[in-house]
């Protein structure tokens, strides 16, 4: 880099990135499209972001993601949709046993290895493109606000390195259908941070808690 160079980047202007994340919303059995629940999930959570300066929508390629898209697509303002494979669904990193707490590592182990060896060896590849395409503070002098719909793990692994927790952690941060993650990367100098997670405040009760784990839902 040049001597020009260097002044030219050190005075480049950077500005915040807030990073909408939701995971999709309820899905049919087969996985292949929606159910009615996660067509109202999808459109509540439109609603609720008209008045976010959104200037793009990232999904995941499964039909769960791009449905969930469509439907919170058709509340915005042309606000543009892009299908995007790093926001699909995979596992962003298996852990060794040693990385583990004793007493649990066993569930976690077997839980992870329920996935083939394949999709967990792509999975952090995944994992780094989106870290790359979607966090960290931004150039130019305007905050951008960007929506990602995407899955459970990804999610849960974003959340995970802005509060610096091991690698593993993204096991366990659980997330449910259309609830709202947001994350601020501001401009170098400060951390980023969760400004809220896993946020269901859109939907009604009885659309709440849906793709949680069952004996982790709090109903009252």
């Amino acid at each position: 880099m040049t001597a020009t160079q260097s002044t030219h980047t050190a005075h480049t202007p950077r500005a915040a990135r807030y990073l909408y994340l939701t995971r999709h919303g309820e899905a049919t059995p087969d996985e292949g499209a929606l159910t009615p629940t996660g067509r109202h999930q999808a459109t509540l959570l439109g609603e609720r972001l008209r008045g976010v300066p959104l200037s793009a929508v990232h999904h995941g390629p499964l039909p769960r993601a791009a449905e969930t898209a469509r439907l919170i697509g058709d509340q915005l303002d042309g606000v543009p949709a892009h299908v995007c494979e790093p926001a699909g669904d995979y596992v962003p990193y298996t852990p060794r046993r040693d990385e583990l707490p004793a007493d649990s590592a066993d569930f976690l182990l077997e839980f992870v290895h329920r996935f083939p060896p394949e999709e967990r060896a792509r999975g952090p590849l995944l994992a780094r493109a989106a870290e790359e395409r979607f966090t960290g503070p931004v150039d130019g002098p305007e905050d951008r606000h960007e929506l990602v719909v995407t899955h459970n793990f990804l999610i849960g692994w974003l959340v995970r390195a802005v509060l610096d927790a091991p690698k593993w952690r993204w096991l366990g941060l659980n997330q449910c259908n259309a609830a709202l993650t947001v994350i601020r990367y501001p401009p170098p100098g400060r951390p980023p941070s969760v400004l809220f997670s896993n946020d269901m405040a859109h939907l009604p009760a009885p659309l709440r808690w849906t793709g949680y784990p069952p004996e982790l839902r709090i109903t009252s």
